[in-house]
């Protein structure tokens, strides 16, 4: 087996040595950005002359999406199951090109024996370019060097946060008066207009979205684009005088579902930073009528089986009977799929159709933490979100509570103490149903089981970054790092950041993924720890046992054996690390940057998580970036065209993911509905968060050489016996060769055929 030193001495290469004594980017321009609004090509995959598919009867109308063009019916039925693009969001996204009555009347005209050409020809002449009724807008007060800069030591690091900070410029949209639909009954378009400047997350997101946003205006916050958050932050307040609550995203096909309710913690930070406190006299009221809706539509009353107590909390739960329409197609065959027994009868599919919209306003779309048994075998048939009580959601909203007691403060003695009350509350029950003081983590609650789920999952980190830390981890530094030992695992055990679960299911939300988001909670969850019980030293496992025998019993739900394993390069070949034993601790403790930077003196257990995790995410934003194009001229220079064809990026500039992969610090994520995108928004945002804040620790990234093109081999490490099981050399699911596969080569590839598809090759 190679050593640890020898594995890495292997695997990266110097980035860090690539760099010049140059340390300022170019300038970047604050003229507004060109962007291509490029119409997609219908492209069926059978011959143009062939009759459409059969079928299955239109589900119920939605009163929620009255367009007979958007919403479901029979139009957007069959311009679906002709199957013309890539994307299902991509129809949806086109404003009609005619009024909606003679788009209708164009299509009642071909509904009798459709072939394919008369639906391609019927697009093609009443539909326009997706993301027209968008533009590009400048940001005013963009400056080049933000103060938060001044906090980053490293060169290297500190040109490329000046060079993300510089995203914002391209990611700023607003409405496009001159070709929107409106009233004008011109056309229509599935478009919420909105009035205010707002900033995209990227790719296929062309438009606003709620908890992308909370993560962008962390960023904004460090750029000093306070305008562009205060701006962000009118555009919700009008879609709460609106629609009386904040959609998912700017489009009418999300009018029936929120995403988590983060507009309360935005307007916090928003005021703390800016000391803007006029934005309150509207903010105030609109931030009570959320709370409202979320009190009057996702309310629960939960009887505790462990206190007999019983508790309101909160759940997903979207009244839907029809298939998404910006994916239509896909809940169209998860409920009609033939080869899936048993076949689903019409109530069924309701049922499933409201479960997968629900798992979409968790924003978790979607994971095995919404199946009803974690060995579930029908897939998203088994989803059982709405009986889920997801202890996300209600960390979020017991933090709301808490922020506007303190944003009424003196001023309104009476609201404030009402919301203070309302979070001891929910405090109470998230330690009651959620907390589990044998397993020492939070878990979700199931109302159908009146069990809590067994599934581990990011969402764990949630009451800490809100600020609920249990006494028994409050009061002792062996609990409190046995709630973060599986942070530790990660950082010792695999290349990337903490994934959302450990178990891989293909899903976008389970391993190897691994979201910005949660690696801002989970550093936000350790900061929350008192000093008193995180100072000590970082514990180290037992001689004979890697860092997962630090992790309380059943926690993670898996045996060692279990966990996904991680491929290591060498030279030519490709081998597992080992599935057990210190083997699998492939990084630990060589302070390189691999590893999460360099030991700093006098370092507590909480401190060594967090320099490592920042470290490890700022080397997958930037080392990914690099791998697609990225180059800042005199600093880092761009890859040679060997080494960008193998992530297929020869024409490229460099991609923010929106998700990466725990494996790679170069590679995105993978698998989901919908192809990895990039841009990205809230990558950027926590990026920037995460130089502000640990710019004094990050160093220079040593990335992986992608001309190190590894081959399988039979022989594996020594260790744990691998045969056949999740990480072992075998050609299964999970061995090395689809591994590495996934999480590089096959992620690159679809990156740059869905960059290709839609004309965004971005010139970030």
């Amino acid at each position: 087996m190679l050593t640890a030193s020898a594995t890495l001495a292997l695997l990266f290469h110097g980035v860090a040595r690539a760099q010049s004594t140059s340390t300022a980017p170019a300038a970047v321009s604050t003229a507004v950005p060109t962007i291509t609004i490029s119409t997609a090509v219908p492209s069926p995959s059978v011959a143009l002359s062939s009759p459409l598919p059969s079928q299955v009867a239109l589900p119920s109308k939605q009163a929620w999406c009255p367009s007979e063009i958007f919403c479901a019916g029979a139009l957007l039925q069959t311009v679906n199951v002709a199957n013309l693009y890539p994307d299902d969001k991509t129809f949806v996204d086109k404003p009609t090109s005619k009024d909606a009555q003679a788009v209708l009347a164009d299509f009642q005209n071909i509904s009798n024996s459709t072939t394919y050409q008369q639906i391609v020809d019927f697009v093609d002449s009443d539909f326009t370019g997706e993301g027209l009724e968008l533009e590009a807008l400048a940001l005013p007060g963009f400056t080049q060097n933000p103060p938060f800069l001044n906090n980053v030591t490293a060169p290297l690091p500190k040109v490329f946060a000046q060079t993300v900070h510089g995203f914002w410029t391209q990611l700023a949209r607003g409405t496009n008066a001159s070709t929107l639909c409106g009233s004008s009954g011109k056309c229509e378009s599935s478009l919420i207009p909105l009035n205010h400047t707002f900033v995209v997350p990227g790719g296929r997101f062309r438009e606003i979205y709620y908890w992308d946003s909370f993560w962008i205006v962390e960023g904004l916050i460090e750029s000093q684009l306070f305008s562009i958050v205060n701006d962000t932050l009118q555009n919700f307040m009008d879609q709460l005088d609106q629609f009386g609550f904040i959609p998912n995203g700017g489009r009418i096909y999300y009018l029936n579902r929120s995403q988590p309710p983060l507009f309360i913690q935005m307007l916090a930070r928003y005021v703390e930073t800016s000391g803007d406190k006029t934005i309150l006299k509207r903010a105030l009221p609109l931030a009570e009528k959320e709370l409202k809706w979320w009190s009057d539509n996702r309310s629960l009353q939960i009887k505790s089986p462990f206190t007999n107590q019983t508790h309101t909390v909160f759940h997903y739960a979207v009244n839907n009977s029809a298939p998404r329409p910006e994916s239509y197609l896909t809940d169209y065959t998860t409920a009609n799929d033939p080869t899936v027994t048993p076949a689903l009868n019409g109530t069924e599919k309701a049922a499933l159709y409201a479960e997968l919209a629900s798992g979409a306003e968790a924003g978790w779309d979607y994971t095995m933490r919404w199946y009803s048994t974690p060995n579930a075998t029908n897939g998203l048939r088994s989803l059982n979100v709405r009986n889920t009580v997801g202890v996300d959601l209600n960390s979020i909203l017991y933090k709301n509570h808490v922020l506007l007691a303190g944003l009424y403060g003196s001023s309104n003695q009476t609201a404030s103490s009402r919301h203070t009350a309302a979070a001891a509350s929910l405090k109470t029950a998230i330690l009651d149903l959620f907390w589990d003081s044998k397993k020492l983590a939070f878990y979700d609650f199931i109302r159908n089981t009146n069990s809590r789920s067994t599934v581990f999952t990011a969402a764990a980190f949630y009451p800490f970054w809100s600020g609920i830390v249990p006494p028994e981890v409050a009061s002792s530094a062996e609990t409190a790092f046995s709630v973060f030992s599986s942070v530790n695992m990660v950082l010792n055990r695999y290349n990337g950041t903490f994934p959302t679960t450990f178990v891989d299911t293909g899903l976008q939300w389970d391993a190897p993924n691994a979201w910005p988001p949660h690696q801002y909670i989970i550093l936000q969850a350790l900061r929350a720890i008192p000093t008193n019980v995180s100072k000590a030293a970082l514990p180290t496992p037992a001689s004979n046992q890697s860092t997962f025998d630090l992790i309380p019993a059943g926690q993670l739900g898996l045996d060692e054996s279990e966990l996904p394993g991680q491929p290591v390069h060498g030279g030519t070949t490709i081998v597992n690390s080992t599935l057990t034993g210190p083997g699998a601790d492939l990084n630990k403790a060589n302070n390189t940057v691999a590893n999460g930077g360099s030991a700093v003196l006098g370092e507590g257990w909480s401190q060594v998580l967090q320099r490592q995790l920042a470290n490890r995410y700022f080397a997958s934003a930037l080392c990914s970036w690099h791998a697609t194009g990225g180059e800042i001229p005199g600093v880092l220079p761009r890859l040679s065209d060997q080494e960008l064809n193998v992530t297929l990026s020869t024409n490229n500039t460099g991609n923010m993911f929106e998700k990466f992969s725990n494996l790679d610090i170069d590679s995105a994520g993978r698998g989901g509905e919908y192809t990895v995108q990039a841009g990205f928004g809230w990558t950027n945002g926590v990026l920037l968060w995460v130089a502000s804040n640990y710019g004094g620790v990050i160093e220079a990234p040593l990335c992986p050489d992608l001309l190190d093109t590894p081959t399988a081999t039979s022989g594996s490490s020594s260790g744990g016996s691998s045969s056949g099981a999740p990480g072992s050399s075998s050609t299964g699911k999970s061995g090395a060769t689809s591994l590495y596969g996934a999480s590089k080569e096959s992620a690159f590839v679809t990156v740059s055929l869905v960059l290709g598809a839609i004309g965004m090759h971005l010139r970030l």
